[in-house]
């Protein structure tokens, strides 16, 4: 199965265990972690401070592919736009996911724009979408 993984906290072996269902194993899976470069709030967003978004974009990337690949978990990773669905759609161009699995925030704690809707993303891609929450 190939699996696209959209999350803005590192990922690994065990969140991803426990977000699929019981006959997924990770470990045979293919893991596509996208990292979007969400902002804090829409005040950075619209004036267009993504120095911070982008290095903690790339924080997740690089932990994520750190943690997936002690596991055992093959798996690769990219920074992603801010907008989710547009971070999405890139991946997609190069790899043809089977699934997709939201890891976002309670709504409390997120980031701007990081709230997407799992039914909206599988009627524009037509891919299962699967959203599940994690902490900081």
């Amino acid at each position: 199965m190939k699996l696209l993984v959209l999350t803005s906290e590192p990922v690994d072996a065990g969140t991803l265990r426990a977000a699929l269902p019981d006959d997924l194993d990770p470990a045979q899976a293919e893991v596509m972690v996208v990292a979007p470069a969400l902002q804090d709030n829409p005040l950075k967003f619209w004036m267009s401070d993504a120095d911070e978004a982008i290095a903690r974009s790339e924080e997740v990337r690089r932990r994520s592919l750190a943690n997936l690949a002690d596991a055992g978990v093959p798996a690769a990773a990219r920074r992603g736009d801010s907008d989710p669905a547009e971070a999405i759609r890139d991946a997609l161009q190069t790899f043809p996911a089977e699934r997709i699995l939201l890891l976002t925030h309670e709504r409390e704690a997120q980031r701007y724009r990081e709230d997407v809707d799992p039914e909206e993303l599988e009627e524009l891609f037509g891919i299962p979408v699967q959203r599940e929450r994690v902490s900081a």
